[in-house]
């Protein structure tokens, strides 16, 4: 069974690394967009997504949730979103054109590579914004709402449990919830959730704050574990820059695993339709608390 999924922290986090290795220090010579719907977000178009960003020398390369960026000089960001199958690659400048290249970025050194932004269904893009005033990360402005990761030093756990408690909503709608916790998709939430023993529609208002801190624990693991693998990928289209795929589905104990045994106890593991999603979850191992 082929499935698809909107690229997760671990995933985008494996691109990260790729660009700030080598694309940060670069100076961009020109940008070529081949496809308007790449730069939709940019609302001032194509033409001036390429013309502003020619010349400008690109920063380090950021991360809050499943966002990425780019800082470049004059207070501006490149904000790349993969959605479900964008890939940033870097490739050689004599490599033949990937059949879906959407934007080219080609810069003024020698290093012989380029920046290449494929996107088979086009619903990931690159758009250019200011950075949020006195932000030392470059953050684009229009992303300032995101919540920090679990994976970011500056992520305040007490702080999130208060706001578990506050939102009494039910606990996988809270992790996938981007203003209280970034970067925690479908898949590592069902993955932390089996770690903890915890039902997805349990009631937020119940996790006590040892349980709380257990669940991001088994969040920090389990994208620590996927990051150390290259993160997730199901098919050809999560790759990282150098246009290689991860390993964690090999390593999945929930998500994808219905009617597969439970690695912990055996019982037959059930998946139900959730949010326009499915929750995968072991009945036995993760049981509802009664009212």
């Amino acid at each position: 069974m082929t499935r698809r999924a909107v690229p997760e922290l671990p995933e985008v986090e494996v691109v990260r690394r790729g660009l700030e290795r080598w694309v940060r220090g670069r100076t961009v010579a020109a940008v070529e967009v081949l496809h308007p719907r790449a730069v939709r977000r940019h609302t001032a178009g194509a033409v001036d997504f390429a013309t502003r960003l020619r010349g400008q020398r690109i920063g380090e390369a950021r991360r809050r949730g499943k966002y990425l960026w780019l800082p470049v000089t004059d207070g501006l960001s490149v904000l790349a979103h993969l959605g479900m199958s964008g890939q940033l690659l870097v490739q050689p400048q004599d490599a033949p054109d990937e059949k879906h290249l959407r934007v080219r970025f080609t810069f003024d050194d020698d290093a012989g590579t380029e920046l290449r932004f494929v996107d088979q269904r086009t619903f990931g893009g690159l758009s250019l914004h200011d950075a949020v005033p006195g932000d030392l990360e470059g953050l684009p402005d229009v992303i300032a709402h995101i919540a920090r990761d679990p994976l970011d030093p500056a992520f305040d756990d007490a702080a999130f449990h208060d706001a578990l408690r506050r939102r009494r909503t039910t606990v996988k709608r809270a992790l996938l919830d981007q203003s209280l916790i970034s970067g925690v998709g479908n898949i590592y939430a069902d993955e932390a959730l089996w770690r903890s023993r915890l039902h997805y529609d349990r009631p937020t208002a119940t996790l006590t704050r040892p349980r709380t801190t257990e669940l991001l624990g088994h969040i920090r693991d389990v994208m620590s574990a996927a990051l150390a693998v290259g993160g997730t990928s199901f098919d050809s289209l999560y790759v990282n820059v150098n246009g290689e795929s991860g390993y964690f589905e090999r390593s999945l104990d929930a998500y994808g695993r219905e009617d597969e045994p439970c690695r912990r106890c055996g019982t037959a593991m059930r998946r139900r339709p959730w949010m326009n999603r499915s929750s995968y979850f072991c009945p036995r191992c993760q049981r509802l608390p009664r009212p």
